[in-house]
């Protein structure tokens, strides 16, 4: 089993959409047996808390089934133990190689196969969650259909 890994700013917003998104659609397409798939931060500020409720709002009305959950930060372990780790955006990678140890290879965007999304905007700031959770769906068929 593939063990992927998905990572935001807080773990409160894109990141846990994105594990649930990936969840859905690999249950969808027949391949949740293949992927264990979750979701953690590069920052220490919202460790413990749930997903943000604006995004779960989000979620809802998209489908997207999700359950509560704490935030947590990566650390090397999770790291070694993945086998793909996909970011948001620049800011994530930078923290991600301050906090672990190279080759940093298996640190991916999310949007890699999805080349007409630029980054996934933190809609903490821009309060775009419908936009952000569609620009990840189309990043997860596409990682998906790839790997």
């Amino acid at each position: 089993m593939k063990k992927i890994l998905f990572v935001c700013h807080g773990n409160i917003c894109r990141s846990p959409a994105a594990e649930f998104i990936a969840k859905k659609y690999l249950k969808e397409i027949g391949r949740d047996s293949e992927f264990s798939v979750s979701s953690c931060a590069v920052s220490l500020e919202e460790i413990g808390n749930d997903i943000y409720p604006p995004m779960k709002r989000e979620l809802r009305i998209q489908g997207i089934p999700f359950e509560s959950r704490q935030a947590w930060r990566i650390t090397q372990r999770d790291y070694d133990e993945s086998d793909y780790i996909f970011y948001m955006d620049e800011s994530n990678l930078n923290y991600l190689k301050r906090l672990l140890n190279p080759p940093y290879d298996k640190l991916i965007p999310i949007n890699k196969y999805t080349k007409k999304i630029p980054y996934i905007e933190d809609p903490w700031y821009t309060d775009r969650y419908s936009l952000v959770v569609s620009q990840i769906t189309e990043c997860i068929k596409d990682i998906f259909n790839k790997i």
